[in-house]
């Protein structure tokens, strides 16, 4: 049940507070109830139980004593015993205190009789003033109870798979992290304690998908998981070679200084090759003398939602929040700040997710109409801040808590972690198919290796993904350091340009025009080889557009135009020569004209930016010069381009 919401009903009645019972005329009755209030105050709620039972067995109209007792069966659990006499209460006089439709309503909640709660609230609203204290408490009830009766009669289809023996044993698993190309999976395991057998802590396990599904998960070992400490809740960026995650009480190596901010704090580890490096705190603009914990990352690794809490001298957590933070080009955090919109709450905020698509955040929260306690939301990105959040309703979410949802990056499938029967042992990980109304926009992925086309030697270079028709740029990002591999992120009903650049070779680029679901379902690989800059070399300018049968330089070109730009910028001793081509469609001499068109437009650009006019040699070739068949509508698209070649 939820303890929150049983919690509402642990308010005392008048009779407790000294300003004595309303009474009854049975002196028998009278005198168990004042026994029972002496065994109440010696914290004797068995026996004061009992009292109370003598006192109604005495006089079966004593309202009195039914409210006490219902109040010390909340107090102890026994939630049915409360309800019974309760509802006597209202069987005997229905206008007896207000206040027992209030504690009826959090007890019909807690047991799921959510059409029973809502009416008794609703009568508790009615009779009760705007400036009752227990009316905010009581919105929340009606809110709740509208919501869950809804739901539970509308439920969303979910048919659970628990990811099985390679992922999850008798020991707990929880908190997965997903790569954008479904094929490393991330997760928390709860393991002994190497020190102390007879305790726990948490470390890392990763698993690969294989043909036949998830292989033997292996223990990510050092330097990410210690022996001294508990590592929590991973986050990985889309390309697997970020991740941040959770580490509580921080020392050194050595167990001798303490290097954290709070009790738990945020730590950042990059992937070069097959080896992880030493984990650096992301430092005080992100880590407070607060709790930082449950991480999300944007796909380009640039972007990290988190929850801060506050730890009370109880050590329980309070005030709950999400808050974000950004790096800049220099690697810099920014301060954290509070998630704009409406996803925070009053109550509690916990485990945030930041779908690859930038623009769909799931949470949990106990602050939003739902079953009471934890249930996972979904916000979408609109006008700059987080819209109002959906429950992503029953029976994703129930009357227990559910949390630490992952969503994949074509948002087809959730994982989530759930100690349900018929699993392995305490918390497993399961995944099930997302309902259409709270799946994310799907993103796609490409990903591949940059290699020097001369040597074949992998190599280390700069990609940017550019939104052609706003100009933004949505994702920065490198290969890696040893192996040239990289793997970005598209979303649906974009149209994106690709730049790869590294010092020394000409830039590569590419389109990608994403307006078609079928493209979406067609992740590529790619082996990117970037040409040494010398004599003769040429690129395929893939992003400069024109009209059909037309020289004005569409909007779009300029992205890849300005990277032409700064390429000659950075290379100041370079001539080049451009040149427009065409398929054979049409009159030749039309043709040879529209292509010199097309060029010296491109020409006319760069010198309006400032490049000298004796680097560049404009030359229309029409159809001359073509690259692939012109008997076909794609063949003719690729001999339809501009081109660069350094003179």
């Amino acid at each position: 049940m939820k303890l929150r919401l049983l919690s509402l009903c642990l308010l005392l009645h008048i009779v407790v507070l000294g300003q004595g019972p309303r009474g009854s005329a049975n002196e028998k009755a009278m005198k168990q109830f004042n026994v029972a209030l002496e065994f109440y105050k010696m914290r004797a709620n068995e026996k004061a139980s009992a009292a109370l039972e003598k006192a109604i067995a005495a006089d079966d109209q004593f309202l009195d004593a039914y409210m006490f007792l219902g109040q010390i069966a909340t107090e102890t659990g026994n939630v049915n015993k409360a309800i019974e006499s309760y509802e006597r209460v209202i069987d005997i006089d229905d206008s007896f205190s207000v206040k027992v439709y209030f504690y009826l309503s959090g007890l019909y909640f807690s047991t799921q009789q959510y059409g029973q709660a809502l009416s008794a609230v609703q009568t508790f609203l009615k009779r009760t003033p705007a400036n009752h204290p227990q009316r905010t408490e009581a919105e929340r009830i009606e809110a709740n109870s509208t919501f869950a009766l809804e739901s539970v009669n509308n439920p969303k289809p979910f048919n659970p798979v628990n990811l099985g023996p390679a992922i999850n044993t008798e020991m707990g698993e929880y908190y997965a992290a997903l790569t954008a190309d479904d094929s490393v999976l991330y997760f928390t395991r709860r393991v002994r304690d190497p020190k102390n057998q007879q305790g726990f802590q948490e470390d890392f396990y990763v698993s690969k998908r294989g043909r036949d599904g998830w292989m033997l998960s292996a223990n990510v070992g050092s330097p990410i998981n210690t022996v001294e400490h508990n590592e929590g809740a991973p986050t990985i960026s889309a390309d697997g070679r970020t991740m941040v995650y959770v580490v509580c009480e921080y020392f050194d190596s050595y167990g001798a200084e303490r290097t954290g901010y709070g009790s738990c704090d945020l730590f950042i580890s990059n992937k070069i090759g097959d080896r992880w490096q030493k984990p650096k705190n992301l430092g005080p603009n992100v880590n407070t003398s607060a709790w930082e914990t449950q991480p999300s990352l944007s796909s380009d690794g640039k972007m990290l939602y988190f929850i801060r809490g506050f730890r009370e001298r109880s050590r329980q957590i309070t005030g709950q929040d999400i808050w974000y933070t950004q790096q800049d080009k220099y690697g810099t955090w920014s301060v954290a700040q509070k998630a704009p919109g409406l996803v925070n709450t009053k109550g509690q905020e916990s485990s945030v997710l930041l779908h690859p698509d930038g623009r769909t955040l799931y949470f949990s929260s106990d602050g939003h109409p739902g079953f009471g306690g934890e249930d996972v939301f979904v916000s979408r990105w609109e006008n700059g801040a987080w819209a109002k959040p959906t429950n992503l309703g029953y029976p994703i979410n129930t009357a227990n808590d559910e949390n630490s949802l992952t969503v994949n990056a074509n948002g087809a499938k959730a994982y989530f972690a759930s100690d349900r029967p018929g699993g392995y042992g305490g918390l497993d990980l399961y995944e099930f198919d997302l309902p259409e109304d709270v799946k994310p926009q799907m993103v796609s992925w490409i990903k591949g290796t940059v290699i020097d086309e001369s040597t074949k030697n992998r190599l280390f270079a700069r990609f940017e993904m550019i939104d052609l028709q706003s100009g933004e740029t949505v994702l920065r990002s490198n290969s890696d350091e040893v192996t040239g591999e990289f793997l970005i992120t598209l979303t649906a009903n974009r149209n994106y340009a690709l730049n790869v650049a590294k010092e020394g070779y000409l830039f590569y680029s590419e389109n990608f025009k994403l307006d078609k679901q079928s493209l979406l379902n067609e992740p590529k690989t790619m082996l990117i080889a970037l040409q040494p800059i010398k004599k003769g070399e040429r690129v395929v300018l893939k992003n400069v557009f024109f009209d059909t049968d037309k020289f004005d330089l569409k909007a779009e070109s300029t992205v890849e135009l300005d990277k032409l730009h700064d390429f000659l910028q950075q290379n100041p001793s370079l001539r080049i020569e451009l040149s427009g081509h065409t398929d054979d469609q049409g009159d030749d001499a039309y043709n040879q004209k529209l292509s010199e068109q097309r060029a010296n437009a491109v020409k006319a650009y760069l010198v309006e930016k400032g490049i000298s006019t004796d680097r560049l040699t404009a030359v229309g070739y029409g159809e001359t010069q073509p690259v692939d068949d012109n008997a076909t509508p794609s063949g003719r698209s690729n001999n339809r381009r501009t081109e660069f070649k350094i003179l």
